[in-house]
């Protein structure tokens, strides 16, 4: 599995959004992208993150970045999840798991004892050129825009 870090090339995929339209990262060249990675859709946590870049859509747009989320949950799962929250980006479906293996941040997991594996919520600044620029690994789902905000100022 990859381990990623800042001034790496963002390894480029190619998967359905929540439309069912085949979406590659090599559609945003040229492009600052916010691509955020999360557990799952409609949870706590990922609905607070998701709601947070909703919020603050208009804003991230305005200073040049489009946004991108990412989880392992089908189109149908995602559609269902954009629809409820109003969610005015791309959610791109990982079934295959092939996005989050190559961003290094699918990992082994511990909750009440037991272990599996899962999404670590991670967020990924990619410039215009197609580098990392920041890694984000502890987001604060609540204030994940601000997070954001403060990096690049």
């Amino acid at each position: 599995m990859a381990t990623l870090k800042e001034g790496d090339k963002a390894p480029d995929f190619t998967a359905k959004d929540q439309n069912g339209k085949t979406i590659s990262l090599a559609d945003y060249k040229g492009k600052n992208v916010i691509l955020y990675f999360y557990p799952k859709d409609d949870t706590p946590g990922c609905t607070a993150e998701s709601c947070n870049f909703r919020d603050n859509y208009q804003l991230l747009s305005k200073i040049g970045f489009e946004v991108i989320g990412v989880s392992t949950d089908d189109e149908k799962s995602h559609k269902k999840f954009e629809t409820k929250y109003s969610l005015p980006f791309t959610l791109i479906a990982d079934n295959e798991k092939q996005i989050v293996e190559a961003y290094g941040v699918w990992v082994e997991k511990n909750m009440y004892g037991k272990q599996y594996m899962g999404t670590a919520r991670t967020t990924f600044l990619i410039s215009a050129d197609g580098i990392i620029s920041k890694i984000i690994h502890k987001v604060d789902t609540q204030n994940a825009s601000q997070q954001i905000l403060d990096l690049i100022s």
